[in-house]
């Protein structure tokens, strides 16, 4: 889902084709053999005052390339063609879908023809729908933040009208979602300030890159990891609350909190030296974020098993990895169970939440069987079963109630997005409810689906809906400006409901999570703006801006650091966090890097 920017600090060259079809009759002209796009034109005259230190906002940004952090591997980076190919539009009901063969799952009968309508035919294959986005390329998440404060229907973020979008309905894609109050209070003023910066840590000449990955927003700390620590700040000042030492680096990082403030991490069992650089992520840790403590820390088999990834759900600490799946008791790391390991079959790893998921793998590596698993996380008996089809390797956990995963069916999204394919399962039945084609070159979306199962990112899902983002194509305005949108799918038809959030000129918006049936999202900025945080009501897809952030060089140079694409991104009521995935050493000695910075409005 994902294409090759153009230089950095260049306009980008106006595609020939106009922004994607959301169900809408073509425009005069459209559909037919467009212009290749042309080279880039000259830079515009940047403004008074020192270079930033990333391309500004605005600009197409060249994706940074950390290398893989301590003691697992990352999903290498894609190999996308050129940007600007010809591909068919979307979003039309009743009309053949995204011409690419998908015999590989039965599908549910769809309007239009058998199998759902994914032939194709000659007039729809030469529809070009211009796009153009960044490669995303590391094993980072956008983290869930927990909602503090009550909040009222009066104040909600589905109260006033939106700002920045047009959004709306379109009675061609079928029937939208409803208006669900959350708790994200509006604030009477959206203004942002720097509520604190935290440093960098020091990375040895020796390492590249060491992961840092894990953020995590309760009532009394913002938590982030470093180097083999996790850190509590206070949300408002940014001072240092508390340290919890680690024997080594982390490894992965439940994106869940527990009702009473306690989350996990795999950790090294040893800070890696140049004669052994990797100790194995062997350690499971529960740490509780109020006291700043590490409740208990264990490992599992006689070899202690080296982990992937990790979740919560319940009581229960489940973690994952191709030497086998184990279930602990959070309260005391007692092991709940272990389903067997064989020759075989392996649960690959865990989503967690709401109901706990288990993705079990089967069979050679050319004729994999993968089985996706609603288990009852205190016994991990198997509640349901969905059999992929076969040769499908891998799969991301995006929700489990409703349940929903991704695929990439035959590595055909071609972009290293890790997905082509959305599939809504029935928890109780396991029986597929549809399947979702999403086009890499017309999606913007992730999952890490090798090792970190429950690590997909751009997206959200709620009120039986999929909300995710396009890929940027050409705006509407003068100046080659690049924007997207943010539309849903229905989970039991798979059709797109017709609703779109549009990021605005020059702007690109991302969701990060639900906050009842509306969707709270990031809106990247222009070169000379501060980004945004908005929520898009879940019936009108309204849009109301929660915050925005200063215009300030200094400000927005840091801001550029942490695209969401690269970075952890927390919300909640008025306060946003954005925290890097990994830490690496300064290009120069002149250069400051973060850690995280907050922001905060004083509504």
């Amino acid at each position: 889902m994902s294409q090759p920017p153009p230089p950095p600090n260049q306009p980008p060259t106006p595609p020939s084709g106009g922004p994607p079809d959301f169900g809408k009759a073509p425009e005069p002209g459209y559909g037919y053999p467009q212009t290749p796009p042309q080279a880039p034109a000259a830079p515009p005259t940047p403004p008074a005052g020192p270079p930033p230190q990333q391309p500004g906002y605005g600009y197409p940004q060249t994706p940074p390339q950390p290398q893989p952090g301590y003691g697992y591997p990352g999903q290498p980076p894609g190999q996308p063609g050129p940007y600007g190919q010809p591909t068919p539009a979307y979003g039309q009901p009743g009309q053949p879908q995204y011409g690419y063969p998908q015999a590989t799952v039965p599908m549910q009968p769809q309007p239009g023809g058998p199998g759902g309508g994914r032939k194709i035919n000659a007039q729809l294959a030469i529809i070009v729908s211009a796009v153009v986005a960044i490669a995303l390329i590391i094993g980072g998440g956008v983290w869930y933040a927990k909602s503090s404060g009550d909040g009222g229907k009066d104040d909600t973020a589905s109260s006033s009208g939106g700002t920045g979008g047009k959004g709306g309905t379109d009675e061609k894609g079928g029937e939208g979602g409803e208006s669900s109050a959350g708790t994200e209070k509006v604030p009477s003023d959206p203004a942002a300030k720097v509520l604190f910066q935290v440093p960098a840590p020091a990375v040895s000449k020796d390492d590249s890159s060491v992961v840092v990955s894990g953020s995590w927003l309760t009532d009394k700390v913002y938590a982030k990891s470093g180097i083999a620590e996790v850190v509590g700040y206070d949300p408002d000042k940014g001072s240092k609350q508390w340290s919890i030492k680690l024997a080594g680096p982390v490894c992965a990082a439940s994106r869940h909190v527990t009702d009473d403030n306690k989350t996990v991490v795999i950790h090294q069992p040893a800070m890696p030296t140049k004669a052994e650089p990797s100790h194995g992520c062997t350690q499971v840790a529960v740490l509780d974020l109020d006291a700043g403590k590490t409740v208990w820390t264990k490992t599992a088999g006689d070899q202690p098993i080296n982990f992937n990834n990790v979740t919560i759900s319940g009581d229960t600490v489940a973690a994952g990895s191709t030497e086998g799946g184990v279930g602990f008791d959070i309260a005391k790391g007692d092991v709940l169970w272990s389903p067997k390991a064989t020759d075989s079959c392996y649960d690959a790893g865990y989503g967690g939440g709401d109901k706990m998921v288990a993705v079990r793998k089967c069979g050679s590596y050319d004729a994999r069987q993968l089985n996706i698993q609603t288990i009852d996380p205190k016994s991990g008996k198997v509640i349901s079963e969905y059999k992929m089809a076969k040769g499908i390797e891998y799969a991301g956990v995006v929700s489990t109630d409703p349940l929903v995963v991704a695929a990439d069916v035959g590595d055909s999204a071609g972009d290293g997005s890790g997905i082509s394919d959305f599939f809504s399962i029935d928890n109780k039945t396991g029986k597929l409810l549809t399947r979702i084609s999403v086009p890499g070159e017309q999606f913007a979306a992730r999952c890490d689906t090798i090792t970190k199962i429950e690590n997909c990112t751009g997206l959200a899902v709620g009120e039986n809906r999929l909300y995710i983002p396009t890929e940027e194509h050409e705006g509407s305005g003068e100046s080659y400006s690049r924007t997207n949108e943010v539309v849903a799918f229905d989970l039991a038809t798979g059709k797109q409901t017709g609703q779109r959030a549009d990021a605005g000129e020059d702007y690109t918006i991302t969701p990060l999570r639900m906050d009842g049936g509306n969707v709270i999202a990031y809106k990247r900025p222009p070169y000379d703006k501060g980004g945004q945080i908005v929520s898009i009501d879940g019936g009108s897809f309204k849009q109301t801006t929660l915050l925005e952030n200063p215009a300030t060089e200094a400000v927005r140079d840091v801001e550029s650091s942490m695209s969401p694409e690269y970075s952890e991104i927390l919300y909640s009521q008025g306060h946003l966090y954005m925290s890097q995935v990994f830490a690496s050493e300064p290009t120069s000695a002149d250069e400051k890097e973060y850690l995280a910075i907050g922001f905060g409005t004083s509504g």
